[in-house]
């Protein structure tokens, strides 16, 4: 029996109707029970806030109390949605653009005398042109007082519109004198390329700091430079980069492969929210061997970069996983000229995997369930090597950097008393001298850190060391349970071969240490291109990196298909 195509027609238009008969009314119930609820919590929340505000024993800060209401609503979302209030927008536009207007010096608060310094001026700002130094004390701003203030407050000062002029009084600590700057502020542009250069082997090196607005032109330009003086390889890093604007990633990810290519698609919500960004220039070089150096800090667009560069087999990826952000934010204008960062879409990169580590749970406010390996699943490259999405990037290559000792750590980590022993040292070297060997070639000598040894050791620097603490924590253990009488040889051994000694531990992490220090005082010379140029001579992933492309059959292996 033959059924015309007008009946099938009929038949289906007519199931058609009975499945959205059943299924429409559950749908319009879920959407209007979602409606009911915003409007039910919405008029509860106005109601206990009339009434706190009518009867409250205390006067509320508006701004304040809802504020903090807010914040706290976003934090049991993700912590990449952030509200900024009229007054705070300018920290947005400086994430996204990496433009402020102010002096462009680090400032931090010193322990040991209880005021704010100046860490480090940008080189070409104000602070450097007026001649700012390492650890200058700020004593004041103007006729505002800077003493005993915090760091925010002091930045807040620092600050302002760009064309105004302010006084600036600071104690200089090598001398003890007292001097005054007439400093105008200007838009500080944040060094987006601390470094880039051409090693002696031929080798390009560039170091990207943030993805922020027109980084791809700076980049661009600079890989041009390189490769006009030669450039057989390039080394780009983007440890410590967390991130900034998606379209720069998609341009530089196309400086190095065809046009058309698709590189992010992004997914979320809303419809609009759907793109695809894919390449649309010529590249510049699809040949040159790249290695790109990744760490735990690698995040978001520099995540997009490694991972896309990965995927279509272009670069070799070195280092350790990164850090695992697969979301992304755009920013949305609020009344009164607030401004809402907003995570809207998860990305995907051109294997389709999406490398976001973290579940974010709606659970005490927390979000600390990470994705196991054991659920992640598997993804190809264009050329059918393995990826793994959930977790960050995996690198091809897995070098881990040398750990810092626990005395170096004392030594060097800001905010703790034991630190400020070292600048103490640093700005009395600087001040003794006037100028230092290059950059690439700078390394205080071994008598130099023989009077930085005596110095620690009169100071009567001390540190919390981890072996003495687990000692301890053992042998409460063994006396709980009752076996201390039996191991009281052994552990009073022990302990004599742990007793700490300062000097001891100066000279067993000797060549660290004297690292350390120098590259402090490169950038006091050289700002930080220096630190970066200076860091590179024993920067164990980096000379791994060169390492690599100076052995092109193997670095053409671990790219290769496994089918080959």
């Amino acid at each position: 029996m033959k059924i015309s195509l007008e009946t099938t027609r009929k038949v289906f238009f007519q199931l058609l109707v009975v499945f959205l008969w059943f299924f429409t009314p559950a749908i319009a119930q879920e959407s209007k029970d979602h409606n009911f609820d915003i409007g039910k919590n919405m008029e509860v929340f106005n109601e206990i806030y009339r009434y706190l505000d009518l009867m409250y024993v205390d006067t509320l800060n508006a701004d304040e109390v809802i504020g903090t209401a807010i914040n706290s609503m976003l934090r049991s979302l993700d912590p990449y949605t952030v509200y900024y209030p009229e007054d705070k927008v300018g920290d947005l536009k400086t994430l996204i653009t990496g433009r402020y207007v102010g002096i462009g010096a680090i400032i931090r608060y010193n322990q040991k005398i209880k005021r704010v310094i100046i860490e480090e001026p940008y080189e070409g700002t104000p602070a450097a042109e007026a001649g700012l130094c390492k650890g200058d004390i700020i004593l004041s701003v103007d006729d505002s007082t800077m003493i005993d203030k915090d760091v925010s407050f002091v930045s807040s000062h620092l600050r302002g519109e760009a064309g105004t002029t302010f006084v600036l009084k600071i104690q200089r600590p090598s001398t003890g004198n007292i001097m005054t700057f007439k400093i105008t502020r200007r838009a500080v542009i944040m060094p987006t390329i601390p470094y880039y250069g051409l090693r002696k082997d031929s080798i390009g090196y560039l170091n990207l700091s943030s993805f922020t607005d027109d980084c791809y032109k700076e980049v661009r330009r600079a890989f041009i430079d390189m490769r006009n003086q030669g450039m057989k390889g390039f080394v780009l890093d983007l440890r410590g980069n967390g991130g900034g604007s998606l379209s720069e990633a998609v341009n530089i990810v196309n400086m190095f492969v065809p046009k058309d290519v698709v590189i992010v698609r992004k997914a979320g919500k809303m419809k609009r929210s759907n793109s695809d960004y894919q390449t649309v220039l010529e590249p510049i070089d699809t040949i040159i061997p790249i290695v790109v150096l990744v760490n735990g800090e690698t995040a978001s667009s520099s995540e997009i970069t490694c991972g896309s560069l990965q995927d279509l087999d272009r670069a070799v990826i070195l280092g350790t996983r990164t850090y695992g952000k697969g979301l992304v934010q755009i920013p949305v204008n609020l009344s009164y000229n607030g401004q809402l960062k907003l995570t809207e879409s998860k990305y995907y990169l051109p294997s389709g995997r999406c490398i976001q580590a973290v579940n974010y749970k709606h659970v005490n406010g927390g979000y600390t369930e990470h994705i196991p390996d054991s659920l992640t699943r598997i993804f190809h490259t264009l050329d059918g090597r393995e990826v793994r999405d959930g977790g960050g990037i995996k690198p091809d290559v897995e070098i881990k950097p040398d750990s810092l000792p626990n005395i170096a750590y004392y030594l060097t980590v800001s905010g703790l008393d034991s630190t400020e022993v070292l600048l103490d040292y640093e700005i009395n070297y600087i001040a003794n001298h006037p100028s230092i060997a290059p950059a690439s070639e700078f390394e205080i000598t071994d008598q130099d850190y023989e009077d930085f040894k005596q110095m620690v050791i009169k100071s009567g620097f001390t540190y919390d060391p981890e072996s003495e603490k687990a000692l301890n924590n053992l042998k409460s253990i063994i006396e709980f349970e009752g076996y201390y009488d039996d191991a009281k040889t052994e552990f009073e051994n022990l302990e004599k071969k742990l007793k700490h000694n300062i000097s001891k531990d100066l000279d067993i992490n000797k060549d660290v240490i004297k690292r350390l220090i120098s590259n402090d005082i490169v950038a006091a010379y050289y700002y930080q291109r220096g630190t970066v140029e200076n860091s590179l001579n024993t920067d164990k992933q980096a000379l791994e990196a060169f390492r690599l492309i100076n052995n092109i059959d193997e670095y053409k292996s671990i790219l290769a298909s496994p089918k080959d």
